[in-house]
């Protein structure tokens, strides 16, 4: 792969496992230096540190509970002192309420767990990264995480909760890449169905149901996402801002 990302610093959050896992790399392998964080699971974070070393960039790890703005703003100074600046910046860390105890929550925990971390993290992040790239004087890029079903909707209290949830991530981004703009780009990646931990232990009736519906024919993947967030930082996208680029195989 060319070293799209030679001599640029990345920072994604939720960088342990699955998207972030595969973006954290991906960013690597195109020759950007890394900080991958995580809440709790620091042994997978140091594997995938030492994995994106291994492509000859330097890579921290840096633990922070992204439902706090205080540890978002913290997290934002420690990975500047960790990289010595901060160019990209990826909110990819998510609540877990699909495969975890809070499966069994009501959905005002639910939601109050997503609000906190995917959407109020990702804003707190987003605007303390942005005030560090505004300071080195030559701009940078964010990228959010938000779900393609948010444009079209789909039934069940899960996602009706992803949904106002990622929605929101989505607004907050197009409105953001207009206040920062023209120095720092804010764009969107809005995955589909991605054989994630959650793909990985679906029903296998819906998993080949969600095979036959997508025009693809094939459920996503984790480096499918990644390849979009390496597009979306490399220098081909400087004129792309405030954008949503599906990942989801065709299904509308």
């Amino acid at each position: 792969m060319p070293r799209r990302l030679e001599g640029r610093t990345a920072v994604i959050t939720g960088g342990s496992s699955g998207i972030g896992r595969a973006i954290a790399l991906a960013f690597a392998a195109a020759g950007a230096d890394v900080a991958i964080t995580c809440r709790a699971s620091i042994e997978r974070a140091h594997a995938v540190a030492d994995q994106a070393r291994a492509a000859g960039v330097r890579a921290a790890v840096l633990q922070a509970d992204l439902s706090r703005t205080s540890t978002c703003e913290q997290l934002v100074r420690d990975a500047h002192a960790a990289l010595g600046r901060i160019d990209i910046w990826v909110n990819n860390a998510g609540a877990d309420v699909l495969t975890t105890e809070a499966a069994s929550w009501s959905w005002e925990r639910k939601l109050d767990l997503l609000l906190a971390v995917d959407l109020k993290g990702s804003m707190a992040c987003s605007y303390a990264a942005a005030e560090k790239m505004r300071t080195q004087g030559d701009g940078g890029g964010i990228i959010n995480m938000s779900w393609d079903h948010v444009t079209y909707g789909m039934a069940g209290e899960n996602p009706e909760l992803f949904s106002a949830v990622k929605g929101g991530v989505l607004a907050f981004s197009k409105s953001l890449a207009r206040s920062r703009a023209p120095h720092i780009r804010v764009n969107v990646l809005a995955p589909g169905w991605i054989e994630t931990s959650f793909g990985e232990t679906v029903d296998r009736d819906f998993y080949a149901q969600i095979q036959r519906e997508t025009p693809l024919g094939r459920w996503g993947r984790p480096e499918d996402v990644a390849a979009a967030a390496v597009y979306l930082a490399a220098p081909e996208s400087a004129f792309i801002t405030g954008q949503v680029v599906n990942i989801n195989g065709g299904v509308i």
